[in-house]
């Protein structure tokens, strides 16, 4: 069984993903600053690393309701079983975690578990999280610790038997959860390690780019070629997309590891600017880390052997060609007749993992709702590049046009993507 989260609040969600139950990409940088907490100039070494490490982990962005205090948690995920509500993380003695010690801390982190033995749904990216070393989890800890006491108690969940029944969790771990810290791989450069522990632990990327089986579990197989998973657009519930990260054409086998360096550093690269779900995890983490850290993730990600999952049948010539029109109409002039783009007008969609992704679902979003670009700038690179402000058509092309375009150019330039259907371009309206 497979839940799918939505996040409700300003942002998208960057914690969303299909969350396995039974047993799943905006704030202000002056907010990012943690003015819940002491002055960067008062932490201690360890707090300070530990503020980092938090960042890296994104942990403000699903603990945050855009009507409450920072980590004070009460964001809603809503699923197909249920809603599920964030965690108060702040030093609340008795509504947060002010009385947890770092043993407690640490157990919940590796193996999902509350201090009073109480299974936490995943939800909370523990599967990720157990790969992070003891002295980074010390470090998050302290940093938690100062963290301004918020006495608030998040709504409980609403979640139907059988999924209100924690208990199955442990059931779920043991088929499926690793609680081993990560081991650099000896074969492998400092760089790639260090891109390695980010990417798969703190950063929890596959918990969005990750298809799940039947029980809601990572699918080993088909690790890291994308997912899918529900938060708001527009202010309506919606399906998007996380596209493939591995090295296949229908991921970033076009992209160098400066242009997946810049996109999560800057927010834009040569290949694409951010936006949708994105938002958060560059303006709320990845922004936030040093260029040596960014890249090394760019290295690991770099790095995966090319893998995909299935795409839909190719379009007929006559949607082709009636996406054709559309493209010349709509798209040519920014995205030039190649596809190619260009600095100035609009970004490359040849070799975008979003236009090829298997599931279509945030191609046809940013097609019909326009970019939905962060409210905050990541960085005065990103200010300055004109071209990510798409613009909607949603009002301009209906449901069998923009399934024709999108079929259109899922289906040219040598891409061999699966058609898009105007009954998919209508469920995303």
């Amino acid at each position: 069984m497979t839940f799918q989260l939505r996040r409700n609040g300003p942002g998208q969600s960057t914690c969303a993903y299909r969350l396995p139950m039974f047993f799943y990409m905006v704030l202000s940088a002056a907010v990012l600053s943690c003015s819940s907490t002491a002055g960067a100039a008062s932490l201690s070494e360890q707090e300070q690393r530990g503020e980092y490490l938090a960042r890296a982990g994104n942990c403000k962005s699903c603990h945050t309701n855009g009507d409450n205090s920072p980590f004070a948690g009460g964001l809603e995920f809503e699923t197909p079983f249920g809603t599920i509500y964030s965690t108060n993380i702040t030093s609340d003695p008795e509504t947060g975690i002010g009385q947890w010690s770092l043993e407690d801390f640490t157990h919940a982190m590796r193996h999902g578990e509350a201090p009073d033995g109480t299974n936490l749904y995943p939800v909370f990216p523990y599967t990720a999280f157990a790969k992070i070393s003891d002295e980074d989890i010390a470090a998050i800890y302290a940093y938690v610790k100062t963290i301004a006491p918020v006495r608030y108690s998040p709504p409980e969940n609403e979640l139907g038997f059988p999924y209100s029944q924690r208990w199955a969790m442990g059931l779920w771990n043991w088929m499926y959860h690793t609680d081993s810290a990560f081991e650099p791989q000896p074969g492998q450069s400092a760089e790639w390690n260090r891109g390695a522990y980010l990417v798969e632990g703190l950063g929890h990327c596959s918990m969005c780019h990750t298809p799940r089986n039947f029980m809601g579990a990572n699918d080993s197989d088909l690790a890291m070629t994308g997912g899918t998973y529900m938060t708001r657009v527009e202010g309506k519930l919606s399906a998007w997309s996380a596209p493939n990260l591995t090295s296949a054409d229908s991921g970033l086998a076009m992209w160098t590891v400066d242009d997946v360096t810049d996109y999560l550093k800057l927010g834009v690269s040569h290949r694409a600017g951010v936006f949708g779900p994105m938002n958060e995890v560059v303006v709320n983490s990845t922004s936030h880390l040093s260029r040596e850290d960014v890249r090394a993730m760019a290295v690991y990600l770099k790095s995966l052997p090319a893998n995909s999952t299935d795409s839909e049948a190719p379009a007929t010539d006559d949607v082709l060609r009636a996406g054709s029109i559309q493209y010349d109409i709509h798209c040519g002039s920014c995205h030039l007749p190649t596809g190619e783009g260009s600095p100035e007008q609009g970004p490359p969609l040849i070799g975008s993992p979003v236009v090829l992704d298997a599931d279509p679902a945030s191609l046809i979003n940013i097609t019909l709702y326009g970019a939905q670009t962060p409210h905050t700038s990541p960085s005065d690179e990103w200010a300055a590049r004109t071209w990510i402000r798409m613009d909607p058509y949603d009002t301009i092309l209906d449901d069998e046009q923009v399934a024709s375009l999108l079929s259109f150019i899922r289906s040219t330039w040598g891409h061999d993507a699966g058609a898009v259907t105007p009954e998919q371009v209508a469920a995303q309206r």
